[in-house]
């Protein structure tokens, strides 16, 4: 996450800007932030949940989200971009910006880099929270198998769950779907070894 040279933006300037910049930038308090550029390992587990998830989650009435798209967070405005972002039933879209925003995620994931890894399990986390429809949260490490998983429940609590190994499998409670971890690794190198795909992949 880089950001550009020191430069109050207002709102409109942001908008501006976006409609025509590369990447995935945010904009905080003036400031404007580049949320793309990653590691090879965040591309490789960005795409897998893209992959492993898309057929089985159309098959359920269920969408998928990719980076690109932004998401409407009430008490951080105007947007926030995810890694990953999923839902179940119609998508509404607002227009913020001249840009079309997500506002109802039910699922959202997080791609844990050094740079942004405080921010996505603090503050961003919290501020997700002001999304009504929001009720599922997963953070991936990069550098080892490890899968944080936080489930909102019917009295407003979260419940929190950490995966560790590649034979764990992750319950998305939100979409009604499965998922191993040596799934949401594939091609991801660790220690030297590359991850191949399982035999018998989940849905």
């Amino acid at each position: 996450m880089s950001a550009l040279p020191r430069h109050k933006y207002t709102l409109e300037e942001y908008f501006d800007f976006i409609q025509t910049a590369e990447g995935r930038w945010e904009y905080w308090e003036g400031e404007l932030f580049d949320m793309s550029g990653a590691s090879e390992a965040h591309y490789e587990i960005e795409g897998n949940f893209l992959s492993c998830l898309k057929a089985p989650l159309v098959t359920r009435g269920c969408r998928a989200f990719t980076s690109n798209t932004a998401i409407k967070v009430p008490s951080l405005p105007p947007f926030r971009f995810s890694d990953f972002a999923a839902l179940c039933g119609q998508a509404v879209f607002e227009k913020v910006g001249g840009i079309d925003v997500l506002t109802n995620p039910a699922l959202i994931v997080e791609v844990l880099s050094k740079s942004t890894e405080a921010y996505d399990r603090g503050d961003k986390f919290s501020h997700y929270q002001s999304i009504p429809s929001f009720c599922e949260y997963l953070l991936v490490a990069q550098h080892r198998p490890h899968v944080a998983q936080l489930v909102k429940q019917a009295n407003g609590s979260w419940n929190y769950y950490e995966y560790n190994a590649l034979e764990d499998v992750v319950t998305l409670a939100s979409v009604g779907v499965t998922l191993k971890l040596q799934d949401i690794y594939l091609g991801v190198t660790f220690d030297g070894k590359l991850q191949y795909p399982s035999l018998r992949p989940l849905g």
